[in-house]
Parts: structure tokens; sequence; C-alpha cells
């Protein structure tokens, strides 16, 4: 019989891990730094060991645990072989095989923005849904997409890497990824920046973000007082995701877009020129596709992994 399931998030820095009542309420949550060394060939063990100690300190049996379900930083299959992780050292391997085996545990796994949207989807902003697309907007764009309640894994594991749709073709700025023109150098965080710095070079107009370090919290709030410079920025940054947005529509056709990450703070600006441009550019069919913003913020991740195994 099942009475919980654990629900991990393994980033670079940390590994947070969540333990799940079988009706799916957090018990307790707790994080374990992430070993990197020897091309990350400890955190298996670590995670296996994280869980076996909360397990013993529970008094929690093995019959009793339903699985581990598990967000990886990279593209992973749906047999849970992981196609590497850079962040994490490692090349391809089925950590999903090797966690369950270090264990005896059913163990689950996904690429982390993916399985952060089944999190959203099911206590989150997506709550109600069954067909969501999720927007991360930080340092980086991330994507998770949940169709049926079950995530879109994608033939090589990449399924929902939206950050690295090209949109601009005549870039001359290299991506991270290698490729030029790729939509995260617009809607990160440094090309939200670097808008701005375009818009305060061509003219003398003032503006509070002039003489000041720029990021996106100090664009976003210049934005909401008023400034011109800022409500260009935000105009423009709209334009580019909403107009994107609604190409993945007409491929995906989903229920609610949940915007989630650091520059989701913005709050209502956000979503609002979102979806102001998002109903400029969809087909006639999906124009009132809803918006929202992510809610679990860090906990997103552990709360798909449990959704992994009790979906």
């Amino acid at each position: 019989m099942t009475n919980y399931v654990f629900g991990v998030d393994i980033g670079g820095t940390t590994i947070k891990t969540g333990l799940f009542d079988a009706g799916g309420e957090l018990v307790e949550k707790w994080e374990i730094p992430t070993d990197t060394s020897d091309s990350g060939s400890n955190i298996i063990g670590d995670i296996a060991a994280s869980i076996k100690r909360k397990m013993t300190e529970k008094g929690i049996s093995k019959d009793s645990v339903g699985g581990i379900g598990m967000g990886v930083p990279g593209p992973v299959l749906e047999s849970g072989k992981v196609l590497g992780c850079v962040n994490l050292g490692w090349g391809e391997i089925n950590a999903a095989a090797l966690l369950s085996e270090a264990t005896g545990l059913k163990v689950k796994s996904g690429n982390d923005a993916n399985v952060a949207a089944l999190g959203e989807m099911w206590r989150g902003g997506g709550m109600g849904y069954s067909n969501m697309v999720m927007v991360t907007l930080g340092t980086g764009v991330g994507g998770g997409i949940v169709l049926g309640r079950k995530i879109l894994y994608g033939s090589h594991g990449a399924g929902g890497e939206i950050g690295h749709a090209v949109i601009n073709p005549n870039e001359t700025e290299q991506c991270t990824c290698k490729n030029r023109g790729c939509l995260e150098q617009y809607c990160a965080a440094a090309g939200i920046v670097r808008t701005a710095e375009n818009i305060l070079s061509e003219s003398d107009a003032p503006s509070v973000l002039r003489g000041i370090k720029l990021d996106p919290k100090v664009i976003f709030d210049a934005a909401k007082a008023g400034d011109a410079a800022g409500l260009e920025t935000v105009e423009i940054f709209a334009d580019r995701l909403g107009r994107f947005l609604a190409n993945i529509s007409a491929v995906i056709d989903p229920q609610i877009f949940v915007i989630g990450g650091g520059i989701s703070k913005a709050g209502g600006i956000l979503t609002d020129s979102l979806q102001k441009y998002y109903k400029k550019y969809a087909f006639h069919a999906s124009k009132n596709t809803k918006f929202s913003l992510a809610v679990l913020g860090n906990d997103a991740g552990i709360y798909g992994g449990a959704m992994l195994i009790l979906n």
C-alpha cells in the first residue's frame, strides 16, 4: 500500500527532496549539496542515502513508499536515460535505474523544467487544467509542456526546450547553446537589459533607468511607474515572447500558459502585456488561452516529482 512518495529536484548547487503522503500533501522537505566532483558520480548515492535516512527517521518501510519522482537538469528520455547533464558532469546514464537500484524503490524521472511544470499543473498556477505550457524566465528561458496531465518528453528528451527556438536568424551574437538568435537571447534577463540599453542609447529622453545598474526588476518597476524607456522595453519583450507563444499555441494549443522564474515576480504587468501580444498573433481559435503566474517557486520540482509517481 502506498502511503508516501518522494519528489527530488536535482540542481547544480543543491538537491531538493520532498516527502509527500499518498494524498499529495507535503510532509517535509529538505536539501543536500550537489556534489559535482568526479563527474557527478556521487550524486545518485547521496540522494539514495538522504532518502534512506529520512525513511529511518520517520519509521517508513519500503513497502509503504510508492516511489521516487526526479527532475534532472538535462534531456531525459521516458525510459529514464539522461542524455548528458553539463551542470552535473554527467554523460549518458540511466539515473532512474541507478537510483532505483540504490534504494530498492520505483523511480521515474524527467527534465527538471518539465517536472516543475507538472508540479505547477498539479498544485500551482496551472491547477485545474490538464494541458499547459510553463515558461520560466530568469538567467535563461526554460519551458515545460504537460499534455493530458503527462509531461512531454520528446524523442530526444528535449521536449519543452523553448529557450533555444531561433526567433532571429540574423543575430550575430552567439547563444550559450552555440546557436544564434535564440529566444533566450532576447527574453532572459540579459536580453531584457540589452533591449533597455539600446533604447536608452538611441534617445536623450529622461529616464529613471539612466545611470543605474539595470536588471529586469528595475526595468519592470520603471514601467509600472510610467517611465517611457521602461514601458518600451516591456512592450518589445512582450511582443517577442507573446508572438513566440502564439506560435507554440498553434502546435500545442494548451489551455493555459504558466509564467515562472525570477522575472515572473514582476506580476500582472508581465502577464497582461504578454496576453495582449499573444492575442494579437494567435490563431483565432486559441486567442483566449489563459495566462497565470507560477506559485510554487522553488518547490515546483519536488511537487512535480511526487506527481510523476502519483499520476
